[in-house]
């Protein structure tokens, strides 16, 4: 099962962060976010791009404030990145925290095209 969770906006939409296993044939998961009219329309956003088995239970991991405003200025609506692992990070290292590196998030065509290239 999926980790996720849902933020509902003030103006009644919800935002949607899911965890999947990436796609791709390596290790590690997949961050979804999908800004959507409900948390229906939003699972059926994805599961229209392919991704079959996407089930939202619980509200065990929900999108941040950042997470939020990064999927509400995407002009889709649905962007992702690779999950962080939390046994992988460094920590604070000589240098200070700063060595933690974050991904920018993609859209999802990013996603559907790396996908479509290794099949």
């Amino acid at each position: 099962m999926a980790a996720g969770g849902f933020s509902k906006l003030p103006n009644g939409t919800v935002v949607v962060a899911l965890n999947l296993p990436s796609p791709a044939a390596g290790p590690g998961s997949v961050r979804f976010l999908v800004h959507a009219r409900n948390r229906a329309r939003a699972l059926t956003r994805l599961r229209n791009l392919g991704l079959r088995a996407v089930y939202l239970r619980g509200n065990t991991a929900p999108p941040s404030p950042d997470e939020i405003t990064a999927v509400l200025h995407h002009p889709d609506g649905l962007i992702w990145r690779t999950a962080p692992d939390s046994a992988v990070l460094p920590g604070p290292g000589p240098s200070g925290p700063d060595d933690l590196v974050v991904e920018l998030w993609h859209p999802i065509r990013a996603l559907l095209r790396g996908s479509a290239a290794s099949a």
